[in-house]
């Protein structure tokens, strides 16, 4: 059954069942009016009861207005919808959370932040997704300001959380210090990944000595001009005062990581990286490169989004733990504190079985949620 079968068969991945079965009368009037009646004044008395008494207490809200899907970009929120469900469906299989896909036919950021807030209060954490950059970062920054639960944009911190866990294995492995890292593409994953692996360096957990990011034009400088602010940000958290072309700033470089679009580095690029590179070609469902051609001339790892090769970087290892862990421990601001806490711990958890071929925990481990769950409890 290929994928297009298989959604028309059940109509998506996702029904609403009812926790309580309705056998008797005596059930229905305690689940709906006349009962019920009581549950709402409890609520009236004290809205912080809203968690207690409803679903709004353990659901997660999957929002997107479909502008940044996957590798197809701005595709709108109806054709979002599966990537949502998908998510949806992930979260409840290896967390035991209830989610539900929201597309919002929005694309002006104050608008969407209006609707969404206006919506949060059924909820008990929001995963933003596929909301194309920049817009996708004042959106999050907002949101997680104005409401009182968890605001994440999945495609920033996921991506980035476990993208650091793939180094820190990659590292181990490979014992390399004093990376020099290119990272290929500036837009939501990009800027989050470059921002996580500069707090991991500033704590001592990765040997870093430089970072450069490349979009389609170049290395992001401060000497460009015209840059918009976020990009202006990312020239200076990396220090990147004078502009270089892609094929030149990638020379004697240790690490590729890619975020940007298919086919987007060479043999040629690769060869001119220093001995034993590290590539990380996570553009889906095209990478950057082929696995086959990058290990030809000399990468000692490489990883990609894609689930039919080795080393799969996918944030799917990191939400359903990540937003079990917010719920449970009511956290209700995520931090770098936070992110880093874990990839250390889906590191930690996967460093016995450590190999070239396996940096990573596989995603269907559903010890990787509770794994991390638990990190978050203790990082309180």
């Amino acid at each position: 059954m290929n994928p297009l079968e298989l959604h028309e068969k059940y109509q998506g991945k996702l029904e609403i069942n009812s926790v309580v079965p309705i056998t008797t009368k005596e059930i229905l009037a305690k689940v709906y009016t006349p009962g019920v009646g009581d549950v709402c004044l409890k609520i009236k008395e004290d809205e912080s009861n809203l968690s207690k008494y409803t679903i709004a207490g353990k659901t997660v809200a999957v929002i997107s207005n479909g502008t940044a899907v996957l590798g197809f970009g701005d595709i709108g929120p109806k054709a979002a919808l599966p990537v949502m469900e998908g998510k949806s469906a992930i979260f409840k299989e290896f967390a035991g959370i209830n989610s539900y896909p929201l597309c919002i036919n929005e694309k002006d950021p104050n608008k969407f932040i209006d609707i969404v807030k206006s919506i949060a209060l059924n909820f008990a954490a929001i995963n933003l997704e596929d909301i194309s950059a920049p817009s996708c970062f004042e959106i999050e920054r907002r949101l997680s300001s104005e409401l009182s639960i968890p605001v994440l944009h999945d495609d920033q911190h996921g991506t980035a959380i476990v993208v650091l866990a793939a180094l820190l294995g990659s590292i181990y492995l490979t014992k390399k210090d004093n990376l020099k890292i290119v990272v290929s593409g500036a837009g939501a994953a990009g800027t989050a990944i470059t921002k996580l692996l500069i707090k991991a360096k500033n704590e001592n957990l990765l040997s870093i000595s430089e970072i450069r990011v490349f979009d389609s034009k170049g290395l992001i400088s401060s000497d460009r001009e015209n840059l918009p602010l976020n990009k202006l940000e990312i020239a200076n958290l990396t220090q990147q005062t004078t502009f270089v072309e892609f094929n030149e700033g990638i020379k004697n470089f240790d690490v590729f990581i890619g975020v940007s679009v298919p086919n987007s580095i060479t043999q040629e690029n690769i060869i001119s990286m220093n001995k034993n590179p590290i590539i990380y070609a996570l553009s889906n469902p095209v990478p950057e490169i082929m696995p086959d051609l990058a290990i030809k001339v000399g990468a000692i790892i490489v990883a990609t989004g894609r689930s039919d090769f080795p080393n799969q970087i996918n944030n799917a290892l990191a939400y359903p733990g990540l937003f079990k862990g917010l719920i449970e421990n009511k956290i209700n601001q995520v931090t770098d504190s936070h992110k880093i806490s874990v990839a250390q711990a889906i590191f930690e958890y996967h460093k016995p079985y450590l190999n070239y071929d396996s940096i990573l925990p596989s995603i269907l481990d559903k010890s990787i949620p509770i794994k991390i769950c638990e990190t978050l409890k203790k990082n309180l």
